[in-house]
């Protein structure tokens, strides 16, 4: 996770270029994802982890983050129900984690060791059933 060594500097400046101020009008979403890629990586909260992991902005940055948090509590409720940041990150396709050797991998085997009472809650908002 030597991505994480970056905390103190921002996607602008590490997945650059620097994106443009948002066009206007826009959506709150547009706006937001504009304001987080200027936040230290440091400073994101599980929220914005998990706004950003679903618009697919900065994967090779904020993806570690995530995990991080993850690995400690897997059903973390970053911002609408318990596990939103786990289905974040385990729905990006398999691309977003070439750059990231073994973290799906590790997250995934945290997923299995979870009771099938807590799966099946996440199931209910993932009635697919699989990871990624």
């Amino acid at each position: 996770m030597t991505r994480l060594l970056h905390l103190d500097r921002t996607l602008d400046e590490l997945d650059g270029p620097p994106w443009p101020p948002p066009p206007s009008p826009t959506t709150s979403l547009v706006t937001k994802v504009h304001a987080l890629r200027r936040e230290r990586l440091g400073d994101l909260t599980p929220a914005d982890l998990r706004t950003l992991i679903t618009q697919d902005v900065g994967l090779p940055y904020v993806l570690p983050l995530a995990v991080r948090l993850l690995l400690e509590e897997p059903l973390l409720d970053a911002y609408f129900y318990p596990g939103d940041l786990l289905l974040a990150v385990l729905g990006r396709p398999g691309p977003a984690w070439a750059l990231l050797p073994g973290l799906r991998e590790e997250l995934t085997a945290v997923v299995e060791g979870l009771p099938e009472k807590e799966l099946a809650e996440l199931r209910a908002y993932w009635p697919a059933g699989r990871w990624g």
